[in-house]
């Protein structure tokens, strides 16, 4: 698992696409029961190098019910985006993450994990990736469906603070999706 993430941390692949230095963000240990699959580091990440540190991700660890502490370890969570590096700055939100990269590394990574039980699924581009057509029309059927991918997958929207329409239209979320997310880590955690 070390040398994979020296790799990973050194990939250049996407580095003609960015118009900054690639930086690949993941947090990954072969005893992670946990495995997080985002979409891709936004800009504050890209600076910080700490996977999901910013507002998305104190969304992300309150959906949760856990402290940073035991998000961040790694030993318990394993944290691998779609595209490891930030992709850059779209029109109005940043650009989706390179599709050179889940198909690079993902494979490696997961046969690292050995200890994953649960694998959460933030997003469209995760949720694409790993459900293929047993997706949903879109991602809100997908999660609403949530219970549908168990034990294995548990699809979830981003946490961005942006989706608060989002949120607020669909209640049903933190109502029934969030208490049995909490539950779902518990087991996987044990």
């Amino acid at each position: 698992m070390e040398a994979l993430l020296k790799e990973i941390e050194s990939c250049t692949v996407c580095s003609s696409f960015f118009m900054h230095d690639p930086r690949p963000i993941i947090k990954a240990s072969q005893s992670s029961s946990v495995l997080i699959i985002g979409q891709a580091p936004g800009m504050k990440v890209h600076t910080s190098g700490i996977p999901w540190d910013d507002a998305s991700g104190r969304n992300l660890r309150n959906w949760m019910g856990i402290s940073d502490d035991l998000f961040y370890d790694e030993q318990v969570i394993a944290l691998v985006p779609m595209g490891f590096c930030y992709p850059g700055k779209g029109k109005s939100r940043d650009l989706p993450p390179r599709p050179e990269c889940a198909p690079l590394w993902h494979q490696r990574v997961l046969e690292a994990c050995t200890s994953v039980k649960l694998t959460l699924l933030i997003g469209q581009y995760a949720q694409r990736y790993y459900l293929g057509n047993k997706a949903k029309s879109n991602l809100t059927e997908t999660v609403r469906s949530f219970e549908e991918y168990l034990p294995n997958y548990f699809p979830l929207p981003h946490p961005s603070p942006r989706n608060r329409i989002w949120m607020s239209k669909n209640p049903w979320f933190e109502a029934e999706v969030l208490v049995k997310l909490k539950e779902a880590l518990k087991v996987a955690i044990s």
